[in-house]
């Protein structure tokens, strides 16, 4: 019976491992589908960003009480995948809390830091819970986040809860048959938060408590499998995505934009003409229409954002009452390029479906709303930038299909003839001056 359980074990984590790791495959081959991208420089400060934005969670910071509450969930998300390692070892070799035995008196110690930060996720998992549904903060009922989305969030927050009420039934049953006697139980010293659960199960004879606790470490591994791979489907992509999207964050001044080397290249030939090359080929597009125009990083961003809406939350358009949402903006984007994945997986090569990123996922009224004022990127906790997104877009709209509105084309008329954004000829630029010392 017992290497039954180890086979079933291994199929099921075998088969687990092999799922995610081919959702991962195609997450990264999706990402590559963007533009290339050096982030070779600076390296030390890299490295500080994932300590400090992704494992510290500076920005989170801002709101001292849910940053901390938020690091509760991080903590024990992290530190209790110790635990985790045990329990899926336990199930290969068909032992018992494997790890007891090498690790003494300090195992008592681990597993009771374990069982606080499980009781301290339930906590947090309800108050989130209850932030999202019963209090309704703005950013929590926003039209974004209507259908799936809202469902992911509240899917993602009930999981936990049932997984850590899972872990400390174990232990709280556990501990009954270790005080029992029970063969293969073995004496792990006293467990303060499950015991607390003990006497529920106290009335039960020891052969219920091992089937009790049989199943909840059963239910408990099987569910985290099935978390594991939920995650690539999952807004909570971002528990993995943070940290390499904090390394490869944006370290330019937060208002530099990127300009566009071939029209920068048009302006210094039309001015030194002796520059210019003879056999200079035109540039294909400019600016991004879909998503294979964008850059790789723009992409990483979309399937790293966590739909906090924190950037629409700041941003200034949004809060006037205009259609521009940041966090929808990477949501669209996220949706296109799963979109076009699908479309090669059906294929095994992108088929043109008549669709774009541009128009189709975003429109042209959210992109004019936008006032590039860089809000919705200083708030983003994990080092998004719809921002670039946005430009990319914009750029594809007014310089590929020359879509602007007619008092934009007037201020582009005069930089083009005058050089700056006002009907003024330049000669004529201070002659107030003049005018004042006459």
């Amino acid at each position: 019976m017992q290497y039954i359980q180890q086979v079933l074990f291994l199929l099921m984590a075998i088969s687990a491992v092999f799922l995610f790791s081919k959702k991962v495959a195609e997450i990264r081959r999706n990402i590559f589908l963007g533009k290339p991208q050096d982030f070779s420089d600076n390296a030390d400060l890299r490295w500080r960003n994932v300590l400090l934005l992704a494992m510290g969670q500076k920005k989170m910071f801002k709101n001292v009480p849910v940053a901390l509450m938020h690091f509760v969930i991080y903590a024990g998300f992290i530190i209790i995948n110790i635990e985790v390692l045990e329990i899926v070892l336990d199930g290969i070799l068909g032992t018992h809390r494997l790890f007891l035995p090498f690790l003494g008196e300090l195992y008592n110690w681990l597993i009771n830091i374990f069982e606080w930060l499980a009781l301290g996720v339930v906590i947090v998992c309800v108050i989130f819970l209850a932030r999202r549904n019963w209090l309704k903060l703005k950013r929590f009922i926003s039209k974004d986040l209507a259908g799936w989305p809202k469902t992911d969030a509240n899917f993602i927050l009930i999981t936990e809860i049932v997984l850590m009420s899972l872990f400390l039934t174990m232990n709280a049953t556990d501990q009954i048959l270790q005080d029992r006697g029970q063969a293969h139980y073995a004496n792990t010293g006293g467990f303060f938060v499950s015991a607390q659960l003990m006497p529920i199960f106290d009335g039960f004879s020891n052969s219920t408590l091992v089937a009790i606790e049989r199943i909840a470490w059963w239910i408990h591994i099987a569910g985290i499998f099935a978390f594991l791979n939920y995650l690539p489907y999952s807004k909570h992509l971002h528990i993995a995505l943070a940290f390499p999207n904090a390394y490869y964050a944006k370290l330019d001044s937060p208002g530099k934009m990127k300009n566009m080397p071939e029209v920068q290249n048009e302006v210094l030939y039309a001015m030194q003409p002796e520059l210019a090359p003879t056999d200079a080929a035109p540039p294909a597009s400019f600016g991004a229409k879909d998503v294979f125009d964008l850059s790789w990083k723009n992409l990483m961003d979309a399937y790293s954002c966590t739909e906090c809406g924190r950037c629409t939350d700041e941003c200034p358009a949004n809060i006037t009452g205009k259609l521009l949402s940041p966090r929808k903006i990477m949501m669209a984007t996220r949706d296109r390029l799963e979109d076009v994945g699908k479309n090669i997986n059906q294929n095994k090569s992108f088929v043109a479906d008549n669709k774009s990123l541009l128009h189709d996922y975003i429109s042209v009224e959210e992109l004019r709303a936008c006032t590039t004022c860089n809000a919705c990127v200083e708030a983003c906790p994990v080092s998004i930038s719809p921002l670039d997104i946005i430009v990319e877009l914009r750029r594809s709209l007014i310089m590929e299909e020359s879509n602007a509105p007619q008092e934009w084309n007037g201020t582009f008329s005069n930089i083009e003839n005058n050089f700056a954004p006002w009907k003024f000829s330049p000669d004529d630029r201070d002659k107030w001056a003049t005018e004042m010392n006459a």
